[in-house]
């Protein structure tokens, strides 16, 4: 499978690339994206939720009226769940959501949702450049190119570049990220890809480790 490579000017050159389709060109595994998905989700929870229960609740022991002889339900003290003010039942406490899903599952998931993107002609190819400054204005100037203003972007990288992240941090919807660090998430959640030429391979040797 091979496609056409770009330049940050949003015209094809006269180089294309060839993509593994072990990586690029899979049949998606549907429930391998839901589990990846899950996982990043439930991984981004703080789970600092807390209600108090019965023995938390401040208030009097006391035995509100006598067990016997009223003709009324019997009754313990006044941070009774049963009653306002009292402890809840069953309430959320601090937990920790997160679970771990196998490595050959979580490269599986990013395998099918790289799949996706090249099968809807979401996946586009640019050249590798960098730029002298973070210039906020340049970097939105490519994203016009290419027709992404205001849509959700994500530009892969094949190693740090400061300069390009701090340029397009304070555009709504745009991000930038490492190839070693992309996820099934960041694959779905954005409308385009834009992967560097140089990231290609990275993604293929990640994604290929067995």
């Amino acid at each position: 499978m091979e496609l056409a490579v770009y330049n940050i000017d949003g015209n094809k050159t006269a180089k294309t690339v060839k993509l593994n389709e072990e990586v690029f060109g899979i049949k998606p595994n549907d429930h391998a994206i839901y589990l990846a998905v899950k996982q990043h989700m439930a991984q981004r929870r703080q789970g600092t939720h807390s209600t108090k229960g019965r023995s938390e609740v401040k208030g009097s022991t006391r035995k509100l009226r006598r067990q016997k002889g009223t003709g009324a339900a019997r009754i313990g003290d006044i941070k009774s769940p049963l009653l306002r003010g009292g402890g809840v039942v069953f309430g959320p406490k601090p937990r920790d959501y997160s679970f771990k899903i196998n490595k050959k599952v979580s490269a599986l998931a990013r395998r099918s949702a790289l799949s996706y993107k090249v099968k809807d002609n979401n996946l586009l190819v640019l050249e590798d450049f960098s730029m002298e400054e973070p210039k906020t204005k340049k970097y939105l100037e490519i994203l016009n190119n290419f027709e992404l203003a205001g849509k959700k972007s994500l530009l892969v990288l094949p190693d740090n570049d400061r300069i390009i992240w701090l340029s397009s941090r304070n555009i709504p919807r745009a991000s930038v990220v490492k190839a070693d660090q992309l996820n099934t998430y960041m694959i779905l959640y954005a409308d385009r890809l834009l992967v560097m030429e140089g990231s290609v391979k990275e993604v293929e040797n990640i994604l290929l480790k067995k």
